[in-house]
């Protein structure tokens, strides 16, 4: 599909305002926010600077059309046509949306289109499973009968991040409509174009006014002002521990439940026996894709020692010839999402180098790439002492931790040995071994001879510890976005 400059110039012109009962609307305080492409360094579009009384009016409209308008009359079956007419949509306009989340993020247009698809996949998933997903009967005392049901919470929040905005539009806001829920949503306010994009494709394909509302904004403001509003019965987010933290304390003010996915320092687990060919591609781009910036990104690299020099020379060959550049250069990774980013990221690097860890390889910036873009060539340092914190912090930036490790006992204490739990990975030709090791580390997705799965939309996705609880993605999601309840009846 060619680009259609006109397209691109309304959805900048729309995403000025906010986005309640399907339509654009001028934001509380007329303020705007820029929003830089990171590629460039340069802004390129406007947002809304969304506030708390536009967070009421949207809360406002959510409750509506769940209580009484038509968005809470639909029947499971038609809610999920409307989900899967949306996926369709996506495709429909998948180019555009590329483009889009492209300069917004700044990642390889292979990637924003990878993401796209990903989008689709999602209401694709939950469209099919709206009316798949119920409760039971429950055998009990004569004279008798008792059944269970799901049912929606009522009105949702959401909080989503800057790193795959297209992506955790789908990730979030699927299961919660599916499962009859009306929604607002607080997009990053570093990218959220496809958000406002995506819920004016939504309103197009005829979901009713008021399911899908759209706040812009910033976190200390727009986001403060949805965690903690009286009138939602459900949050989601997805970001930092640190805000996490706030996101928890504000829902148990209000009495309600959330679901938080907080990052990660992922381990990757790499024994001597390992089919070093098969497992290289994973072993790197599992730390740059998306420039480092995934929650669940391959940052630890544990080697055993008795194959420690054969991984890391072949690792660190791969990681020379990596290359970050524009999203039109499609190359191995991006920039960084901000200017704020890429000093956090530099910050690690040199604290790194003062600290005397071995820089083991580096990518490089390409020639070509804008000198004002927020560029961060990938980094591999090892070996990384144990207690150093690029061992234990998130970067959330292309840097890779080698450590090596003895025996399959102490790999298991080392890849438990940070704060965080969300994705791990176990590379071994030794099936018995792999699941051994596999059952022991404590997170909530753990591959062997893998590592991540094209979105894995189908696969429940969370963490334990610092990286959150409750769970994302596949069918398992549907729980969180419901509550179930018991209906006992005495019929002698």
């Amino acid at each position: 599909m060619a680009d259609d400059p006109t397209k691109g110039a309304r959805v900048i012109a729309g995403a000025k305002g906010v986005f309640i009962n399907n339509e654009f609307r001028t934001s509380n305080s007329g303020k705007t926010l820029d929003v830089y492409a990171p590629g460039e360094g340069a802004v390129f579009a406007e947002i809304a600077a969304g506030d708390g009384v536009d967070i009421d009016r949207a809360v406002a409209a959510a409750r509506h059309a769940f209580s009484q308008g038509a968005w809470g009359k639909l029947a499971p079956f038609e809610r999920g046509r409307l989900l899967a007419k949306l996926g369709l949509a996506i495709l429909d306009n998948a180019e555009e949306l590329a483009q889009l989340e492209a300069r917004d993020t700044g990642k390889p247009m292979k990637q924003a289109r990878a993401d796209i698809q990903a989008c689709a996949r999602y209401f694709e998933f939950y469209g099919g499973g709206a009316d798949k997903f119920h409760g039971e009967t429950i055998p009990f005392l004569n004279g008798f009968f008792v059944a269970t049901e799901r049912e929606p919470h009522g009105v949702t929040g959401h909080i989503i991040p800057w790193n795959y905005p297209a992506q955790m539009f789908g990730r979030s806001l699927g299961p919660a409509l599916a499962t009859g829920n009306a929604t607002v949503l607080k997009p990053a306010e570093d990218a959220c174009l496809t958000s406002l994009r995506l819920a004016e494709l939504a309103a197009e394909v005829g979901f009713p006014a008021g399911a899908i509302n759209i706040v812009p904004g910033l976190g200390a403001e727009a986001g403060a002002a949805l965690i903690s509003h009286p009138g939602v019965d459900f949050l989601s987010f997805t970001g930092s521990p640190e805000v996490g933290v706030m996101v928890q304390t504000e829902a148990a003010k209000n009495f309600i439940s959330c679901v938080l996915e907080l990052g990660g320092k992922s381990p990757q687990v790499v024994f001597s026996d390992v089919d070093l060919e098969a497992a290289l591609p994973s072993l790197v781009n599992a730390i740059v894709q998306n420039a480092g910036q995934t929650c669940s990104a391959g940052s630890r690299l544990l080697v055993q020692k008795s194959a420690y020099d054969r991984v890391v020379e072949a690792v660190a060959d791969r990681f020379s010839k990596l290359r970050a550049g524009s999203p039109e250069m499609d190359l191995d990774l991006g920039p960084l999402i901000s200017q704020l980013q890429k000093k956090r990221v530099e910050t690690f690097i040199a604290k790194a180098a003062d600290d005397g860890i071995p820089i083991l390889s580096k990518g490089k910036v390409a020639e070509g790439a804008p000198s004002d873009g927020f560029y961060v060539a990938p980094h591999m340092f090892g070996p990384v002492p144990r207690s150093n914190t690029l061992a234990r912090d998130e970067v959330f930036g292309p840097v890779l931790s080698v450590l090596p490790f003895e025996d399959e006992a102490d790999a298991i204490e080392l890849a438990n040995g940070t704060d965080f739990g969300l994705i791990a990975g176990v590379w071994t030709q030794d099936g018995k071994r792999g699941t051994r090791v596999a059952r022991q580390i404590r997170s909530g997705q753990v591959y062997i001879n893998a590592y991540g799965a094209g979105g894995g939309i189908e696969l429940p996705f969370g963490g334990t510890r610092k990286s959150g609880h409750g769970r994302e993605k596949g069918m398992a999601a549907l729980h969180d976005f419901t509550t179930l309840k018991t209906i006992i009846t005495k019929h002698d």
